[in-house]
């Protein structure tokens, strides 16, 4: 085992990549982003430094985001991220060949499945396997996944938002919708361009969601300073708006993940209903750590809603135990399509 590298599991997330090696726990949590000189295709950074350079970059250097939507829009330099990554983790070059369970959106298609694989295997895997984000959410956050009881998992990551029913270890009812944490930044910078004429980018989107976003009105509910460029003059200009102002921003994106809610509500089966009336519905992913998001979902679904622990890591803890459980767990993995 040694020769042949550790056993681990990949959260490729759109926002940002996990690795859990097998008796270590989380080795990496990096963004998915990778800065590419465009005179020569050489790799100039990834993870943190790269994200550093999101929108700060020169003519000849992009900082790219190779995940949309929890899905691969960029096969090269996600397979290029994947391998750095690996050898990061293992630190040698030449031997290091695990076997990866990797995360996937439960809507993706078969081709862009076959796209996660190959990846895997091009990035020095010997083996690849999937599991469905919510099943390895609700494995992460402790749920009962193999009993004959409901459990629904909210995850709500970068890109896409999952919502599953589970019961004897697979997916009763779910719906992946595309709404994250990046549509959320989104619609703050819609939202200032409409009201206040002033563009943002995407780092201060995120910094004002974490410091003053919220779905429902709270005790800690706090003023956000906007600071961009004024469309108006191109000159750069700052705004002071209340927290009211914020969320009435990220009104449009937190509804449709409370639509989604529901709707996979209204197609769970009765007997299940009951079971999730009792245990409640667990957030989790970065999204879930949204103020008041817990609340919105209590106050229009009428259920317990509760935020799991390590809401950020459920994935790849979940999918980590797929490796340390490798028998017990086989079941819930996607199996590969026979060619």
């Amino acid at each position: 085992m040694g020769l042949l590298g550790r056993d681990m599991a990949v959260d490729l997330g759109t926002a940002n990549t996990l690795v859990y090696e097998r008796y270590r726990g989380i080795v990496l949590n990096e963004p998915s982003v990778v800065a590419i000189n465009q005179a020569t295709g050489g790799i100039v950074a990834v993870g943190v430094e790269a994200k550093k350079m999101i929108g700060r970059t020169p003519g000849n250097i992009v900082a790219i985001r190779p995940l949309k939507d929890g899905v691969i829009a960029d096969f090269d330099t996600t397979e290029r991220m994947m391998r750095y990554f690996i050898q990061k983790v293992h630190g040698r070059r030449f031997f290091a060949k695990p076997r990866i369970v990797v995360c996937v959106p439960s809507g993706i298609t078969g081709v862009e499945q076959r796209a996660v694989r190959d990846a895997g295997y091009k990035a020095g895997a010997r083996k690849v396997y999937i599991v469905e984000e919510p099943m390895a959410a609700a494995i992460g956050a402790g749920l009962p996944i193999h009993e004959a009881t409901g459990s629904m998992v909210v995850d709500i990551g970068g890109g896409t938002t999952e919502v599953a029913v589970i019961s004897l270890g697979g997916i009763v009812a779910s719906l992946s919708i595309r709404v994250g944490g990046d549509e959320i930044d989104q619609a703050i910078i819609n939202y200032c361009k409409k009201e206040y004429s002033l563009l943002l980018g995407e780092r201060t989107a995120e910094e004002i969601k974490i410091v003053s976003g919220s779905a429902w009105p709270g005790p800690k509910d706090q003023p956000a300073e906007l600071r961009g460029r004024d469309l108006v003059t191109g000159l750069p200009r700052s705004v002071t708006v209340g927290a009211d102002d914020v969320r009435r921003a990220l009104d449009e994106p937190v509804t449709q993940i409370v639509d989604a809610v529901k709707a996979t509500l209204d197609r769970t089966p009765p007997e299940l209903s009951a079971d999730i009336m009792d245990r409640g519905i667990v957030l989790t992913g970065g999204g879930a750590l949204l103020r008041g998001l817990d609340e919105r979902l209590r106050h229009e679904t009428g259920m317990p809603v509760i935020v799991a622990e390590n809401a950020l890591d459920c994935v790849v803890i979940g999918s980590g135990k797929c490796v340390e459980e490798f028998d017990i767990l086989q079941d819930v993995l996607v199996a590969e399509p026979r060619v």
